[in-house]
Protein backbone atom coordinates (compact mmCIF):
# COMPACT_ATOMS: atom_id res chain seq x y z
CA UNK A 1 0.00 0.00 0.00
CA UNK A 2 1.47 3.59 -0.81
CA UNK A 3 0.39 7.20 -0.84
CA UNK A 4 1.28 10.17 -2.21
CA UNK A 5 3.15 10.76 0.91
CA UNK A 6 5.27 7.58 0.50
CA UNK A 7 6.29 7.82 -2.76
CA UNK A 8 8.23 10.23 -5.56
CA UNK A 9 10.79 13.00 -5.16
CA UNK A 10 9.13 16.42 -5.34
CA UNK A 11 9.61 18.77 -7.88
CA UNK A 12 12.90 21.19 -6.45
CA UNK A 13 11.39 24.69 -7.34
CA UNK A 14 7.66 25.18 -8.32
CA UNK A 15 5.48 22.02 -8.09
CA UNK A 16 2.65 21.63 -10.19
CA UNK A 17 -0.84 21.83 -8.00
CA UNK A 18 -2.46 18.27 -6.91
CA UNK A 19 -5.21 18.59 -9.53
CA UNK A 20 -3.22 19.11 -12.83
CA UNK A 21 -3.94 16.56 -15.26
CA UNK A 22 -3.09 16.07 -19.29
CA UNK A 23 -5.86 17.53 -21.27
CA UNK A 24 -6.45 16.70 -25.31
CA UNK A 25 -3.77 15.87 -27.83
CA UNK A 26 -3.86 17.52 -31.32
CA UNK A 27 -2.84 15.20 -33.78
CA UNK A 28 -1.94 15.41 -37.35
CA UNK A 29 -3.29 13.08 -39.84
CA UNK A 30 -3.04 11.87 -43.37
CA UNK A 31 -6.79 11.49 -43.93
CA UNK A 32 -9.55 12.75 -41.83
CA UNK A 33 -12.32 10.96 -43.26
CA UNK A 34 -10.00 7.36 -42.12
CA UNK A 35 -9.07 8.65 -38.63
CA UNK A 36 -12.81 10.12 -37.73
CA UNK A 37 -13.72 6.49 -38.36
CA UNK A 38 -11.09 5.09 -36.90
CA UNK A 39 -11.02 7.12 -33.41
CA UNK A 40 -15.10 7.05 -33.28
CA UNK A 41 -16.08 3.42 -34.53
CA UNK A 42 -13.56 1.04 -33.13
CA UNK A 43 -11.98 3.70 -30.37
CA UNK A 44 -14.93 4.51 -29.62
CA UNK A 45 -15.12 8.13 -29.27
CA UNK A 46 -18.13 10.74 -29.31
CA UNK A 47 -17.01 13.64 -31.93
CA UNK A 48 -18.25 16.74 -30.11
CA UNK A 49 -17.75 19.22 -33.29
CA UNK A 50 -16.02 18.46 -36.89
CA UNK A 51 -15.46 20.62 -39.81
CA UNK A 52 -13.67 19.89 -43.22
CA UNK A 53 -10.17 20.43 -41.75
CA UNK A 54 -10.71 18.65 -38.31
CA UNK A 55 -12.40 16.56 -35.71
CA UNK A 56 -12.70 17.00 -31.94
CA UNK A 57 -13.46 13.91 -29.72
CA UNK A 58 -14.14 12.84 -26.84
CA UNK A 59 -16.01 10.54 -24.32
CA UNK A 60 -19.97 9.98 -24.08
CA UNK A 61 -20.84 12.06 -21.95
CA UNK A 62 -19.47 14.91 -24.44
CA UNK A 63 -18.00 16.61 -20.96
CA UNK A 64 -14.07 16.93 -22.71
CA UNK A 65 -12.21 16.91 -25.79
CA UNK A 66 -9.27 14.21 -25.50
CA UNK A 67 -8.20 14.06 -29.22
CA UNK A 68 -8.17 16.75 -31.75
CA UNK A 69 -7.80 15.44 -35.29
CA UNK A 70 -6.41 17.76 -37.61
CA UNK A 71 -6.03 16.63 -41.22
CA UNK A 72 -3.04 17.37 -43.71
CA UNK A 73 -3.53 15.36 -47.13
CA UNK A 74 -0.47 13.51 -48.27
CA UNK A 75 0.95 13.10 -44.46
CA UNK A 76 3.22 10.54 -44.47
CA UNK A 77 2.73 7.34 -42.03
CA UNK A 78 5.14 7.15 -38.60
CA UNK A 79 8.37 5.17 -39.53
CA UNK A 80 8.71 2.05 -37.58
CA UNK A 81 10.45 2.90 -33.98
CA UNK A 82 8.97 5.85 -33.68
CA UNK A 83 10.49 9.70 -33.77
CA UNK A 84 11.52 12.04 -31.12
CA UNK A 85 7.68 13.42 -30.01
CA UNK A 86 4.89 10.83 -29.27
CA UNK A 87 5.29 7.42 -28.14
CA UNK A 88 1.74 7.40 -27.15
CA UNK A 89 -1.47 9.01 -25.49
CA UNK A 90 -3.49 6.88 -22.68
CA UNK A 91 -6.92 7.18 -22.47
CA UNK A 92 -7.71 6.34 -18.86
CA UNK A 93 -11.19 4.03 -18.71
CA UNK A 94 -13.51 4.81 -15.26
CA UNK A 95 -13.05 0.96 -14.68
CA UNK A 96 -11.57 -2.98 -15.18
CA UNK A 97 -14.89 -3.76 -16.30
CA UNK A 98 -14.77 -1.35 -19.06
CA UNK A 99 -11.44 -2.03 -20.25
CA UNK A 100 -12.71 -5.64 -20.30
CA UNK A 101 -15.48 -4.91 -22.55
CA UNK A 102 -13.16 -2.91 -24.54
CA UNK A 103 -10.73 -5.85 -24.87
CA UNK A 104 -13.51 -8.16 -26.15
CA UNK A 105 -14.84 -5.47 -28.73
CA UNK A 106 -10.97 -5.05 -30.37
CA UNK A 107 -11.27 -8.70 -30.48
CA UNK A 108 -14.01 -9.01 -32.42
CA UNK A 109 -12.84 -6.60 -34.72
CA UNK A 110 -9.68 -7.98 -35.56
CA UNK A 111 -8.03 -4.55 -34.27
CA UNK A 112 -3.94 -6.00 -33.34
CA UNK A 113 -3.06 -4.92 -30.17
CA UNK A 114 -0.33 -5.12 -27.20
CA UNK A 115 -1.18 -5.58 -23.53
CA UNK A 116 0.97 -5.54 -20.25
CA UNK A 117 0.34 -5.87 -16.48
CA UNK A 118 2.31 -2.33 -14.93
CA UNK A 119 1.45 -3.12 -11.87
CA UNK A 120 -0.15 -0.06 -10.96
CA UNK A 121 -2.47 -0.84 -14.20
CA UNK A 122 -3.72 -2.49 -16.87
CA UNK A 123 -3.03 -1.40 -20.47
CA UNK A 124 -3.84 -2.00 -24.23
CA UNK A 125 -1.95 -1.08 -26.93
CA UNK A 126 -2.65 0.22 -30.53
CA UNK A 127 -1.39 2.19 -33.64
CA UNK A 128 -3.48 4.19 -35.47
CA UNK A 129 -3.99 4.61 -39.21
CA UNK A 130 -0.97 6.80 -39.09
CA UNK A 131 1.54 4.73 -36.92
CA UNK A 132 0.24 6.51 -33.70
CA UNK A 133 0.43 5.09 -30.66
CA UNK A 134 -2.40 4.75 -27.63
CA UNK A 135 -2.76 2.80 -24.74
CA UNK A 136 -6.29 2.73 -23.23
CA UNK A 137 -5.85 1.19 -19.76
CA UNK A 138 -7.64 1.31 -16.05
CA UNK A 139 -5.70 1.83 -13.04
CA UNK A 140 -5.33 -0.50 -10.08
CA UNK A 141 -7.14 0.60 -6.85
CA UNK A 142 -3.95 2.94 -5.00
CA UNK A 143 -4.55 0.65 -1.77
CA UNK A 144 -2.47 -1.72 -3.81
CA UNK A 145 0.30 0.21 -5.83
CA UNK A 146 3.93 -0.38 -4.00
CA UNK A 147 7.45 1.41 -3.39
CA UNK A 148 11.10 0.62 -3.18
CA UNK A 149 11.66 3.18 -0.93
CA UNK A 150 10.93 6.70 -2.97
CA UNK A 151 10.21 5.00 -6.31
CA UNK A 152 7.06 3.54 -6.96
CA UNK A 153 7.00 0.16 -7.99
CA UNK A 154 5.99 -0.05 -12.31
CA UNK A 155 7.25 -2.67 -14.06
CA UNK A 156 5.73 -5.09 -17.56
CA UNK A 157 4.64 -7.94 -17.15
CA UNK A 158 2.32 -10.64 -19.45
CA UNK A 159 -1.37 -9.20 -18.79
CA UNK A 160 -3.97 -11.74 -17.66
CA UNK A 161 -6.90 -11.06 -20.76
CA UNK A 162 -9.17 -13.71 -19.74
CA UNK A 163 -9.44 -12.09 -16.36
CA UNK A 164 -10.05 -8.99 -18.12
CA UNK A 165 -12.33 -9.94 -20.56
CA UNK A 166 -14.54 -11.67 -17.87
CA UNK A 167 -14.69 -8.20 -15.61
CA UNK A 168 -16.27 -6.74 -18.36
CA UNK A 169 -19.42 -9.69 -17.95
CA UNK A 170 -21.72 -10.09 -20.75
CA UNK A 171 -22.49 -6.54 -21.64
CA UNK A 172 -20.94 -5.45 -24.92
CA UNK A 173 -18.82 -2.20 -25.44
CA UNK A 174 -20.61 1.09 -26.18
CA UNK A 175 -18.15 3.78 -26.61
CA UNK A 176 -15.70 5.53 -24.24
CA UNK A 177 -17.95 5.73 -21.31
CA UNK A 178 -18.75 8.73 -19.13
CA UNK A 179 -15.74 9.44 -17.10
CA UNK A 180 -13.66 8.36 -19.23
CA UNK A 181 -10.22 10.85 -19.40
CA UNK A 182 -6.70 11.51 -20.83
CA UNK A 183 -4.41 9.52 -18.08
CA UNK A 184 -1.14 10.22 -19.82
CA UNK A 185 1.01 10.92 -22.62
CA UNK A 186 3.73 9.50 -23.45
CA UNK A 187 7.05 11.12 -25.42
CA UNK A 188 9.91 9.75 -26.90
CA UNK A 189 13.02 12.71 -26.25
CA UNK A 190 16.39 12.58 -27.03
CA UNK A 191 17.98 12.65 -23.44
CA UNK A 192 16.30 11.67 -19.65
CA UNK A 193 18.75 14.09 -18.19
CA UNK A 194 17.11 17.37 -20.21
CA UNK A 195 13.96 15.72 -19.73
CA UNK A 196 14.24 15.79 -16.61
CA UNK A 197 15.55 19.38 -16.18
CA UNK A 198 12.67 21.02 -18.55
CA UNK A 199 9.63 18.82 -17.16
CA UNK A 200 10.87 18.35 -13.43
CA UNK A 201 13.09 21.28 -12.18
CA UNK A 202 11.35 24.03 -14.41
CA UNK A 203 7.50 22.72 -15.38
CA UNK A 204 7.33 21.42 -11.69
CA UNK A 205 6.37 17.25 -12.57
CA UNK A 206 7.55 15.02 -9.29
CA UNK A 207 9.43 11.81 -10.19
CA UNK A 208 7.72 9.22 -9.25
CA UNK A 209 9.93 6.59 -11.51
CA UNK A 210 13.37 6.92 -12.37
CA UNK A 211 14.80 2.99 -12.44
CA UNK A 212 12.74 2.24 -15.34
CA UNK A 213 15.69 0.62 -18.37
CA UNK A 214 15.80 4.02 -20.48
CA UNK A 215 12.67 5.98 -19.10
CA UNK A 216 11.95 8.51 -16.63
CA UNK A 217 8.20 8.75 -15.21
CA UNK A 218 6.30 12.30 -13.55
CA UNK A 219 3.47 13.25 -11.74
CA UNK A 220 1.27 15.82 -10.39
CA UNK A 221 -0.84 15.14 -6.85
CA UNK A 222 0.73 11.65 -6.14
CA UNK A 223 -0.51 9.71 -9.09
CA UNK A 224 1.88 7.00 -10.60
CA UNK A 225 2.68 9.27 -14.22
CA UNK A 226 0.91 11.83 -15.93
CA UNK A 227 3.60 11.58 -18.23
CA UNK A 228 6.21 9.05 -19.26
CA UNK A 229 9.38 10.28 -21.34
CA UNK A 230 12.18 7.61 -22.76
CA UNK A 231 15.21 7.07 -24.71
CA UNK A 232 14.07 4.11 -27.01
CA UNK A 233 14.16 6.43 -30.31
CA UNK A 234 16.44 8.70 -29.17
CA UNK A 235 18.78 8.21 -32.58
CA UNK A 236 15.52 9.37 -34.69
CA UNK A 237 14.86 12.78 -35.29
CA UNK A 238 11.89 14.65 -34.86
CA UNK A 239 8.91 14.14 -37.26
CA UNK A 240 8.59 16.86 -40.11
CA UNK A 241 5.85 18.94 -41.09
CA UNK A 242 4.18 16.43 -43.81
CA UNK A 243 4.54 13.41 -41.32
CA UNK A 244 1.82 12.24 -39.27
CA UNK A 245 3.01 13.68 -35.75
CA UNK A 246 1.72 14.71 -32.30
CA UNK A 247 0.89 18.76 -32.85
CA UNK A 248 0.54 19.03 -28.87
CA UNK A 249 -0.51 18.17 -25.68
CA UNK A 250 -2.28 20.14 -23.25
CA UNK A 251 -1.99 20.47 -18.96
CA UNK A 252 -4.57 21.27 -17.58
CA UNK A 253 -4.01 23.24 -13.99
CA UNK A 254 -6.91 24.03 -11.57
CA UNK A 255 -6.22 27.82 -11.83
CA UNK A 256 -5.39 30.93 -13.35
CA UNK A 257 -2.71 31.24 -10.60
CA UNK A 258 -1.18 28.08 -10.81
CA UNK A 259 -0.81 28.79 -15.25
CA UNK A 260 0.41 32.30 -14.47
CA UNK A 261 3.31 30.87 -12.16
CA UNK A 262 4.44 27.30 -14.20
CA UNK A 263 5.30 29.83 -16.98
CA UNK A 264 7.01 32.00 -14.66
CA UNK A 265 9.16 29.63 -13.40
CA UNK A 266 9.63 28.31 -17.07
CA UNK A 267 10.73 31.81 -18.12
CA UNK A 268 13.00 32.20 -15.31
CA UNK A 269 15.03 28.81 -16.14
CA UNK A 270 15.58 30.44 -19.73
CA UNK A 271 12.52 28.36 -21.69
CA UNK A 272 10.51 30.79 -23.76
CA UNK A 273 6.77 30.41 -23.78
CA UNK A 274 4.27 31.97 -25.86
CA UNK A 275 1.17 33.43 -23.91
CA UNK A 276 -2.34 32.57 -24.94
CA UNK A 277 -5.85 33.44 -23.71
CA UNK A 278 -6.11 30.53 -21.93
CA UNK A 279 -2.27 30.24 -20.78
CA UNK A 280 0.84 29.46 -23.00
CA UNK A 281 2.61 27.13 -24.93
CA UNK A 282 6.25 26.04 -24.51
CA UNK A 283 8.34 23.19 -26.53
CA UNK A 284 10.49 21.14 -24.70
CA UNK A 285 13.97 20.48 -26.02
CA UNK A 286 12.96 18.77 -28.94
CA UNK A 287 10.37 20.23 -29.89
CA UNK A 288 7.19 18.94 -28.98
CA UNK A 289 4.50 21.58 -27.43
CA UNK A 290 2.88 21.33 -24.14
CA UNK A 291 0.05 23.99 -23.85
CA UNK A 292 -0.78 25.05 -20.11
CA UNK A 293 -4.08 26.40 -19.47
CA UNK A 294 -6.82 26.33 -17.25
CA UNK A 295 -10.44 24.45 -17.40
CA UNK A 296 -12.24 25.18 -19.61
CA UNK A 297 -15.37 27.26 -18.29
Amino acid sequence: MTSPLTFGIPAPNRRLPAGAHPGAVRLQVADLARSRDYYQRLLGLTVIDAGTAGARLGPADRATVLVELVGRPGSRPVPRGGRLGLFHFAILLPDRPALGRFAAHIARERIPFGSADHAVSEALYLTDPDGLGIEVYADRDRSTWRANGRELHLTTEPLDLAGLASAGGATRWAGMPAGTVMGHVHLHVGDLARAEAFYHAALGFDKTVWNYPGALFLAAGGYHHHLGTNTWAAGAARPGGDEARLLEWELVLPAGGDVNAAGAELERQGFAIERRDAGFSVPDPWGTVVSVRCPRG
